[in-house]
């Protein structure tokens, strides 16, 4: 029996946070939908918290990751250093590899 990968994104990996609106809880910040960032850390699995907020069981659980972006690709009005960055923590069910 073949184990199932458990993290599809690695350490380095660019990604882009999808960019929709879905109705009830959202974890991922909308300043960052459709923002290109930097996979940093793999925190681990957990429960979803966009279904445990509905008062059900958080499964099947999901990967968060701990994601890096460049401040001037966030904000485009940015005027500090190139070097500047901001994290957050996001889902898997957030991010596709930007290619």
């Amino acid at each position: 029996m073949r184990k199932r990968k458990i993290f599809k994104f690695n350490l380095g990996d660019e990604v882009l946070v999808l960019n929709y609106d879905p109705p009830g809880h959202i974890r991922t910040p909308s300043y960052l939908r459709g923002k290109k960032g930097v996979i940093e850390f793999r925190h681990g699995i957990f429960r979803d918290p966009e279904k445990l907020a509905l008062g059900k069981p958080g499964l099947p659980k999901k990967a968060l990751y701990l994601v890096k972006f460049k401040q001037k690709d966030v904000w485009e009005s940015y005027e500090g250093s190139d070097k500047d960055s901001i994290a957050a923590d996001i889902y898997e069910h957030w991010l596709k590899l930007y290619k």
